[in-house]
């Protein structure tokens, strides 16, 4: 994997940018889903997608590909984007989220949409499925890595931390994690419902490798990702802290936009931040 030149840096940026503004588009024609989660996690998903995954997207059961799971999987509204813009499926079908007999269902479905690894849910069960994945992989001397993402509030649940062990007990280093570290959870902030603090000690303490990054600077993630590739005796939790809500105001931060879509005055508003950050980004790499 090449490091981010300036060029490619200023695509990506662009890029996720675009994925956020689709993002609002697709809640609002849907009437429901998640906006702050996926509106946080545009960037990284934007750079695994198209710098750091090695994956094919008319094939997407190509027996070497990188394997990505989504944990938190009611953050799914910025995984799709992302799919259809890396090819997976077409952009007008965005417009199917949460409708009846749709591919593009709440929560991933792996068996109705090609690309997407595992049916997801519960929290707090997406790392149990990687270990398991990373293991078989080791069992087949593969060379592809694994790449879970998972919210912090996760980290509630007590089968997220077996998970933890069970990695670090069998130095699973072809295993990355991805926490979304924006401090939110659908009834609250994090710190107040169930303190996740000091996050890096514990899994220091369970034999992980840990990077912690700003997740909305590209540059960061990639090179913590390569860094993590670059470790061989222990499994790499690459901390990256976000803004829920990212790129709209009225949403950043709020905990309140967890579960929520906007309406069409909010998405009026939403679209019109967006694009003007767009036109920022863009006047920013000139």
């Amino acid at each position: 994997m090449e490091p981010l030149h300036e060029k490619k840096l200023q695509y990506l940026e662009s890029l996720a940018n675009r994925i956020r503004e689709t993002i609002v588009e697709m809640l609002l024609h849907a009437g429901s889903g998640h906006s702050a989660g996926p509106l946080g996690m545009a960037d990284i998903f934007t750079a695994l997608y198209f710098h750091v995954l090695n994956h094919n997207p008319k094939a997407p059961d190509w027996a070497k590909r990188d394997r990505l799971v989504l944990s938190n999987g009611h953050i799914c509204p910025v995984q799709y984007v992302t799919m259809a813009y890396a090819g997976y499926f077409p952009l007008e079908e965005l417009k199917t989220l949460r409708k009846l007999n749709s591919r593009l269902q709440g929560h991933p479905h792996r068996k109705s949409l090609p690309g997407v690894e595992t049916t997801s849910g519960p929290l707090g069960s997406g790392l149990g499925q990687v270990v398991g994945m990373a293991l078989a992989a080791r069992l087949d001397n593969a060379k592809h890595h694994i790449y879970c993402i998972a919210s912090d509030a996760e980290h509630q649940e007590g089968n997220h931390w077996e998970a933890v062990m069970c990695a670090g007990k069998y130095r699973l280093s072809n295993l990355t994690l991805i926490v979304d570290r924006n401090n939110i959870q659908i009834s609250g902030y994090t710190e107040d419902v169930m303190p996740l603090e000091p996050l890096r000690e514990k899994y220091e303490a369970f034999r992980w490798h840990v990077l912690e990054i700003d997740g909305h600077n590209m540059t960061e993630f990639v090179d913590a990702v390569a860094e993590a590739k670059a470790i061989y005796e222990k499994p790499t939790v690459i901390i990256a802290h976000t803004i829920p809500g990212k790129g709209v105001s009225f949403m950043e931060q709020k905990y309140e936009w967890h579960g929520r879509a906007p309406n069409r005055d909010e998405a009026k508003k939403a679209l019109s931040e967006l694009r003007t950050l767009g036109r920022r980004i863009q006047s920013e790499h000139e």
